[in-house]
């Protein structure tokens, strides 16, 4: 199969089972050997018709002429991964979309649908740039930025009008790519010359001392010092969470929701590889990923087991220095990198923050007196973040706010809300408490 037809079979899977994009993108790419310009068209068809497929069906609505939910599911798919073309892929001539459009119909389709396919395309060119947005503000977004209402009335609520637009406006762009430099091994400014010389742009981020950020799209293939062990790939948000955390030598680390281990590799490389970090997870058969990771980036205080972040263990009782949290979230600070988030509904979240709750409620008893506790999520939602602090803190006085410096100011709360368009990087949200009492 072309690429347009892998893509075509991938949005098929992707509706019906839901799983993974990059599960389903990385499965594809290898049985289908699908290399250079095949393999980077279908990987922009798949992911950007998931992403923009609130904008497609509402034009697809303007356009067709019956509600999509009578439409064919077949030819529903054919004409989102058509539109997308037509709409984002400018290197593609419109006579060849429309052409790949009717063997694609014939194929997976009715071949008596062709012409109303043909006819929809052909409607849509006419008609690019002319169907008028909603005029309500909040469906206005959605459309727009081809988020769901819930999700853009969750941020205008909680963050401003304003705020919440930018957020939207950043999501809107390609994430950048964020490496994490293996100092047991090499330096930032080695990296970079090695980089260069691949041909690969790069420059190092000054805030963060173990971070390169990569200019434009890169593939990965061409990244040959993530199978040396020289770096990995981590954002700028989740370094800067571990810088934070600020872990030191010899200390003795709780990781409680550790996986896939970047966060443990970061504290490792704080710690300059001295001390110990208990990577913990709830599924055994990730963590290795922790263990591989950590054998090619030469790291050896992880010590990784699977357990349940909201069971108590008693012989963890105020057994470290330092414990973190980054619990299992929403996901909604990484938009731009998982397309598929944006399909979430708001009911599919509610359970969260008392899940969040109960592993940071459970994991403070493991602090030490004295000892520092963080709790961290890639998400920008008040009741996964702020709500779940504050009613920590209040139910648990042996806990006061830790102060800290990141992002060019201090937070004298302990709490801190990244903001993608602040600071090009992942929305995030970062909490840090002391143990002052036993």
């Amino acid at each position: 199969m072309n690429a347009r037809e892998c893509a075509y079979v991938s949005l098929k899977r992707y509706v019906s089972s839901q799983k993974y994009l990059n599960i389903e993108a990385d499965s594809t790419i290898k049985r289908m050997r699908l290399q250079d310009a095949e393999k980077n068209l279908y990987t922009a068809l798949f992911y950007g018709t998931v992403e923009r497929q609130i904008t497609l069906d509402y034009d697809l609505r303007y356009l067709c002429s019956r509600p999509l939910e009578q439409l064919d599911e077949n030819v529903l798919l054919i004409l989102r991964m058509s539109l997308y073309q037509l709409y984002y892929l400018d290197r593609i001539p419109p006579y060849a979309v429309l052409q790949e459009a009717g063997n694609l119909t014939r194929r997976f389709a009715a071949r008596n649908a062709v012409s109303f396919v043909n006819g929809v395309l052909r409607s849509a060119q006419r008609q690019q740039g002319k169907i008028p947005l909603p005029a309500d503000e909040i469906q206005r977004l959605s459309v727009l930025y081809s988020t769901p209402e819930w999700l853009c009335r969750l941020w205008q609520n909680a963050y401003g009008a304003d705020t919440a637009e930018k957020i939207l406006q950043a999501f809107d762009r390609p994430a950048p790519i964020t490496l994490h430099c293996n100092t047991l091994k090499t330096t930032v400014a080695e990296q970079l010359q090695a980089l260069e010389r691949s041909g690969i742009a790069a420059y190092a981020l000054p805030q963060l001392p173990r971070a390169v950020r990569l200019k434009g799209s890169v593939p990965v293939e061409k990244l040959t010092g993530l199978d040396a062990g020289m770096y990995f790939v981590q954002d700028a948000a989740s370094q800067m969470c571990v810088e934070i955390f600020a872990p030191r030598r010899g200390e003795r680390i709780l990781d409680a929701c550790a996986c896939p281990g970047g966060k443990s590799f970061a504290a490792a490389l704080c710690m300059e590889n001295e001390g110990e970090i208990h990577a913990c997870d709830l599924h055994e058969n990730k963590l290795s990923l922790i263990r591989r990771g950590a054998q090619r980036l030469g790291i050896s205080v992880i010590r990784t087991e699977a357990c349940d972040g909201t069971e108590h263990s008693a012989e963890m009782d105020k057994q470290y220095d330092r414990v973190l949290c980054d619990v299992p979230c929403s996901g909604l600070g990484v938009l731009a990198k998982k397309p598929e988030i944006r399909h979430r509904t708001e009911e599919s979240i509610a359970r969260l923050p008392q899940i969040q709750y109960r592993i940071l409620e459970n994991c403070a008893s493991y602090v030490r007196p004295g000892g520092i506790l963080q709790y961290s999520t890639c998400t920008l939602n008040p009741a996964e973040n702020e709500e779940n602090v504050r009613r920590f803190l209040q139910a648990h006085p042996s806990f006061t706010a830790q102060p800290f410096a990141a992002a060019g100011r201090e937070w004298t709360d302990g709490m801190m809300t990244v903001f993608p368009h602040e600071t090009d990087c992942d929305g995030f949200f970062v909490a840090k408490m002391k143990r002052t009492e036993p």
